[in-house]
């Protein structure tokens, strides 16, 4: 069961839904999602940097049940600024499992916490907030922004050969087998208008891992929400173990032959 709490005095935002108009330069109405396990040593710096690149966005921390104290961590770092809350998933579900219960938790908000913009980014520094003004820029005419490293002027940062063909690779034949468009249907930095989470709708969501980008993509495409992609520098993590695996990989692959198999089948027609 999820445990949460709210935020603090003063973090309300307006009610959103509007479909034209971009965040606040300041993170007004924005709440920034950051899903931790084990991130215990990247936690104060990344919050440091979101507040200084936006001081009055909200972060949501969203502990997968770390066992190394990061979800205990992210409880003083939320009592002493509240413009911090933490939400504790137990017990531990995956990253897929995180975002959907955080996304629920923030489009069900009583309308008087409701945000307008919902941000997800990684904890380990991989995703800078100074990124964040340019994915707001692009957000004007926009429901979803990808942070992408695939789009001109995007580029990966201190990977290996053997990981940056596997994750060009699994984008390639995302993008073939899904009939999709956008470049970058694995990364993990995006901006959402809080209204295009409730069409999609993320309670439904079931994958894990770096499937369940790929699976919000795709139901973004489905329900006809507008696209944009910013190019962006990903950085690989200073501090910390990658929670990429063989597992993380082979249910990406999997789901994604089901989801294009699926959809190339012939609607049958009833019987009678």
């Amino acid at each position: 069961m999820s445990e949460g709490e709210s935020f603090g005095a003063g973090g309300a935002a307006g009610a959103g839904g509007a479909r034209t108009g971009r965040p606040a330069p300041d993170g007004a109405g924005v709440v920034v999602c950051v899903p931790t396990f084990n991130e215990i040593e990247n936690l104060p710096g990344l919050l440091a940097r979101v507040h200084e690149a936006l001081p009055a966005a909200r972060v949501l921390v969203v502990d997968d049940d770390s066992p190394d104290g990061t979800g205990a961590l992210a409880d003083s770092l939320a009592a002493r600024d509240p413009r911090v809350a933490v939400l504790h998933h137990r017990p531990r579900a995956g990253l897929g499992a995180a975002y959907v219960a955080a996304f629920t938790q923030l489009v069900a908000e009583r309308p008087a916490d409701v945000t307008e913009w919902i941000v997800q980014m990684d904890a380990d520094g991989s995703h800078a907030p100074e990124d964040l003004p340019a994915m707001f820029a692009a957000a004007d005419d926009a429901d979803l922004v990808l942070g992408s490293r695939y789009v001109p002027g995007g580029r990966v940062v201190d990977w290996s050969r053997h990981r940056l063909g596997l994750s060009r690779a699994g984008n390639a034949y995302s993008r073939w087998a899904l009939r999709l468009t956008v470049r970058d249907v694995t990364g993990g930095f995006r901006l959402f208008r809080r209204c295009a989470l409730e069409d999609i709708p993320v309670t439904s969501v079931a994958s894990q891992g770096y499937c369940f980008q790929i699976d919000m993509v795709l139901r973004a495409h489905r329900v006809g929400l507008r696209i944009r992609e910013v190019p962006i520098a990903f950085v690989e993590r200073a501090r910390g173990e990658s929670k990429m695996t063989g597992a993380v990989v082979r249910e990406a692959l999997w789901r994604v032959t089901a989801w294009a198999v699926r959809e190339r089948l012939p609607a049958r027609s009833p019987r009678g």
